[in-house]
């Protein structure tokens, strides 16, 4: 029996037969019309939502496209501690550069014109990789190349550098103590909460 019929010990009345023991039952082609044209409405529904749900995506998210010269920013990611603490990613996306966009490698590769300090890197990226330079980047904050340790993967390591505050989270049989971070190379608004247990091995005269 179906799921509803097992919990409510009835069968369950379909839109299609919805219809009082005293009326007269719908049986035979009928049904397979009343079906078909039911299905077909649902179908024609759910096309005109997918489709709206489309043109709300497609206004936010254009395809992405530079030129030859243009000067472009490259993403590089902070490594915490070597992926040791809390969340891989937690804090948000660097950009350093810009860098001029030497050639286009499909639709949707670049290769950029680097400087020596990146020899050992690998000169092409997806355009995810990449954000258009303006005079004015107030978005993203921009990390100076010659304060970080690139590796060939474009990630960089990311440590804790002061101790701001702390706070207990109270659990029913345990207590969590978690300290708020700054980071080298980030601002103060992108402060983070880590475990303390996490902190005691670049702060061991803390705790």
């Amino acid at each position: 029996m179906a799921h509803f019929e097992a919990l409510f010990g009835r069968p369950c009345r379909s839109p299609s037969c919805w219809a009082e023991p005293k009326d007269v039952a719908v049986i035979g082609p009928e049904i397979v019309v009343d079906h078909t044209e039911k299905i077909r409405l649902i179908r024609l529904r759910l096309n005109g939502v997918q489709e709206r749900q489309k043109e709300y995506y497609d206004m936010y998210h254009g395809e992405l496209a530079y030129d030859v010269g243009d000067y472009v920013y490259l993403k590089v990611s902070p490594i915490k501690g070597h992926k040791r603490f809390g969340i891989k990613g937690k804090l948000a996306p660097r950009f350093i550069g810009p860098f001029k966009v030497k050639k286009r490698i499909g639709k949707v590769v670049y290769e950029l014109e680097l400087p020596y300090q990146l020899s050992d890197i690998h000169p092409v990226f997806h355009v995810s990789m990449l954000r258009l330079y303006r005079s004015k980047e107030g978005e993203r904050p921009i990390v100076d190349l010659s304060q970080i340790d690139l590796r060939e993967d474009i990630t960089y390591d990311e440590h804790p550098i002061q101790i701001l505050d702390r706070k207990v989270k109270i659990l029913r049989n345990k207590e969590i103590p978690s300290v708020l971070v700054k980071w080298r190379y980030h601002r103060n608004e992108e402060l983070t909460w880590e475990l303390e247990s996490y902190m005691r091995e670049y702060f061991p005269y803390l705790f």
